[in-house]
């Protein structure tokens, strides 16, 4: 059994007291002594230029403090993408400008046209209300594949067309995968949606700038997932501030499942508004400034075709996908599409040829980028839908055809250019045959027909790659950053430790985790660790959270840092037994001397290090506090299998989960309570994505889901209980702690098991339906039904 505290253990989280109870500290709850409060006039229409901006009237309301417009960031950087991807014609992306406030045109419904800084935040919106606009509309795109018409509308007039990219992933395979599928025994193809998202974390945005003129610092609190990267991007590229002059705070953060990685233009006006006015500014969203601001996820549109030889082995696979940026290339948007889409397409199996292709495309939409799994939902939707679509056409069962072409052998090159370390997909699937009680279902079907309701189990593997690395690797594919982690671990005299991560929590339980880590190294109490993060001031440069990287990279760093202090605790405990380094053991918090019974508690140690009198400084400087940067060899590879069981009412189209199962194999597992959170958490997103949430606009581009009113988010009674077990471990084989990756991975596997059950019930009642499409709605099955 692991030590308490340790790792393998399960227990609760600490940061949840103040979050039950009302003391967390979020941004919001940040006011400053005379601080302005900000509202965002927003433009009405999708497309349009701006003739006039009248703000005099405003200008002159009670408590106006200033308006802004376009024209006070004329001359100041834009938003930043930080992913260049390069197409297939080896010509480099088309990267439009990205204005903090509107210039000359705005692009999509929600585009800031104007800022009114006021007294309060009442003050602030009657002001904007006040000013006058004069916008020419245009007309709008917003279906992809119409705006890469002849004559279609252009978003960006300074572009040659809407076409951002036209990428080909593996450019080099592409006629070797043309000519299996002309001689292949079988092909399956199939046409799906992958539906647009609205993150929807608890917690909306918020952003307060502060300036010290008297310092001439600048200092932002926003909710960020990694306020690192913040700073970086806001300081170098949009206002021209040095990072030792910008301080970015992110602290208690209310979940953001990415749509919180990125950096928004409210933040880079709430930083400049501070200095133009010198007092704080604050913005807090609303909600349904959230639906028209916050970076929508996934809108992709896909045609996958699978090609089998004669006994049913996979031969090759080649997809042709639209992707959606929306108006404007979000911080990643780029590389969620191609990098971390198009790598995962082999999944868990031995497919020998593969080619990807992706048109990314500029519309009058919110713009979209990562939202929890980023890409790899999308390529595993892709691929378990037509496998199960090929095995029901071939007439066979659908795990057996997904067994026989898994992978077995390890390490293993996928022909999309990574490297599976380490796995056990058979494993998986044979726990997910034991939880799930698949032996059980021919007699649940039964029941369900009983009542009058179709029943059908569906099925799903996946792979997911996390931990996004090596930083010169990817580099060479694009991204502006690097995506090492780090850590400083500072140990007291009294013995407690303070580790300081770049790495941030938005609710996966870090500083439980983490200190966990920490204290199994050192054979302490994880109560002697506090774990510090979201604070540019007092942390390492690092990348942040997202990606299921945490652990990986973030507690990899970690390690490597406790590693120093041990070693150098180990010395110092060497002089204080007058013993050889070699000899001297660690364990349970205690050093030791090999073979002796002499030993000394750490606690001795660490106040030695500050009180040394008992050994000479030339050989130990004093004090104990160590620096590690963390930057992977490769990516972590979590895999599954996932099982869903819904009924569908006949007369209605009504799908209801009736039991789902997860069987996960995450490597070394830290603390089993919060990853079974964190899987049932994403299990949750990927059912509402199924069945439920879709984001629409209309042919004007108007949102028509701008509040939950209209866009349908789970409820309780939405789903099952889940039954979960992530036993199957294959440490990874590249990091110190053998792990993974969970956090998306629910995600990633729900979607296709839903789909695909739903497909099994209406087949097995003799309907002739292959697919619908996201979100399966009770209108969409019922005419599914009807033919």
């Amino acid at each position: 059994m692991p030590k308490d505290g340790g790792i393998g253990a399960s227990s609760k989280r600490r940061e949840d007291v103040r979050f039950l109870t009302g003391t967390g500290n979020y941004t919001d709850d940040i006011n400053l002594r005379g601080q302005g409060y900000v509202h965002f006039l927003r433009s009405d229409v999708a497309h349009g230029r701006l003739i006039s901006v009248d703000t005099s009237a405003a200008e002159a309301m009670p408590g106006v403090l200033r308006v802004f417009t376009g024209k006070d960031f004329e001359g100041i950087g834009g938003l930043p993408c930080g992913w260049q991807v390069t197409d297939r014609h080896g010509e480099v992306m088309q990267e439009p400008g990205h204005p903090v406030l509107a210039q000359g045109k705005v692009r999509h419904v929600g585009d800031p046209i104007a800022a009114v800084v006021a007294e309060t935040r009442e003050q602030a919106r009657d002001a904007a209300e006040a000013i006058e606009l004069d916008i020419e509309e245009l007309p709008a795109v917003v279906d992809m594949k119409a705006a890469l018409e002849d004559g279609a509308p252009k978003v960006h007039d300074d572009l040659t067309s809407n076409l951002c990219y036209d990428w080909g992933f593996v450019e080099e395979n592409k006629a070797a995968v043309d000519e299996a599928f002309e001689t292949a025994a079988h092909v399956t193809s199939l046409e799906l949606v992958n539906n647009r998202l609205v993150a929807n974390p608890m917690e909306p945005r918020v952003a307060v700038g502060d300036f010290n003129r008297s310092t001439g610092d600048h200092t932002l609190y926003t909710t960020s997932q990694n306020p690192h990267v913040i700073r970086l991007l806001m300081g170098a590229f949009v206002l021209g501030i040095p990072e030792h002059k910008l301080r970015v705070v992110a602290p208690d953060v209310g979940g953001g499942f990415g749509s919180k990685i990125f950096h928004y233009a409210e933040e880079a006006f709430c930083t400049f508004a501070a200095k133009a006015l010198n007092r704080p500014v604050k913005w807090t969203c609303s909600r349904s400034e959230a639906f028209m601001t916050d970076a929508h996820g996934r809108d992709h549109v896909t045609r996958i075709e699978l090609a089998l030889d004669k006994e049913n082995n996979f031969t090759a696979l080649r997809t042709d996908t639209h992707a959606n940026m929306g108006a404007y290339l979000s911080t990643f948007a780029p590389s969620v599409p191609t990098w971390l889409h198009g790598t995962l397409m082999a999944g868990n199996y031995k497919t020998p040829l593969i080619y990807v292709n992706v048109k990314a495309v500029f519309t009058n939409t919110v713009p979209v980028d990562a939202y929890r799994g980023a890409g790899r939902p999308e390529a595993t939707f892709q691929l378990e839908r037509v496998i199960d679509k090929a095995a029901r056409e071939l007439g066979v069962d659908p795990i057996a055809l997904r067994r026989q072409n898994f992978i077995t052998e390890f390490p293993y090159a996928t022909p999309v250019a990574v490297e599976y370390d380490t796995g056990d997909y058979h494993a998986t699937m044979d726990k997910l045959e034991e939880i799930a009680d698949f032996k059980g279902f021919a007699a649940r079907r039964k029941e369900s027909e009983a009542k009058g309701r179709l029943r059908g189990l569906g099925i799903n593997c996946y792979i997911e790659a996390c931990g996004i690395a090596p930083s010169h690797l990817v580099g060479q594919l694009g991204a502006r950053a690097g995506l090492y982690e780090s850590a400083t671990v500072r140990v007291n005299a009294t013995g407690g430790l303070v580790v300081m991560t770049g790495s941030h929590s938005h609710g996966q339980g870090h500083e439980t985790s983490f200190a966990q880590v920490v204290a199994e190294m050192i054979g302490i109490d994880a109560d002697q660790v506090e774990i510090v993060h979201g604070d540019t001031a007092n942390t390492p440069m690092g990348m942040g959270t997202y990606g299921s990287r945490s652990i990986a990279v973030g507690g990899s760093a970690m390690v490597r840092a406790t590693e120093k202090i041990i070693n150098k605790a180990r010395k110092i405990a060497a002089h204080l037994m007058e013993a050889s380094e070699a000899d001297i053991e660690l364990k349970d918090g205690q050093f030791s001397v090999a073979g002796t019974d002499k030993s000394v508690a750490w606690g001795d140690v660490t106040l030695a290090a500050y009180v040394p009198h008992n050994y000479p400084l030339e050989d130990i400087e004093p004090g104990l506090e160590e620096t590690a940067f963390y930057d992977p060899a490769n990516f972590t590879y979590p895999a599954g299998a996932y099982a869903c069981e819904v009924e569908v009412d006949p007369d209605t189209g009504r799908v209801t989960i009736e039991r789902f199962a997860a069987a996960d194999d995450f490597g070394n597992v830290i603390n089993p309570m919060i990853v079974s959170g964190q899987v049932h958490g994403g299990i949750g997103q990927g059912i509402g994505q199924a069945l439920l949430e879709g984001c629409a606009y209309d042919e004007n581009g108007q949102l028509l889901t701008g509040s939950y009113m209209d866009y349908a988010m789970p409820r309780a009674d939405d789903v099952p209980f889940y039954q979960v077990d992530h036993s199957c471990q294959t440490p990874c084989t590249h990091n110190p702690l053998g792990v993974k990756g969970c956090g998306e991975a629910g995600a990633i596997g729900s979607p296709p098991s839903v789909v695909n059950a739903v497909i099994d019930a209406l087949q097995s009642a003799g309907k002739d339906v292959t697919h619908i499409d996201m979100p399966l709605s009770p209108s969409r099955v019922w005419q599914a039904m009807q033919g």
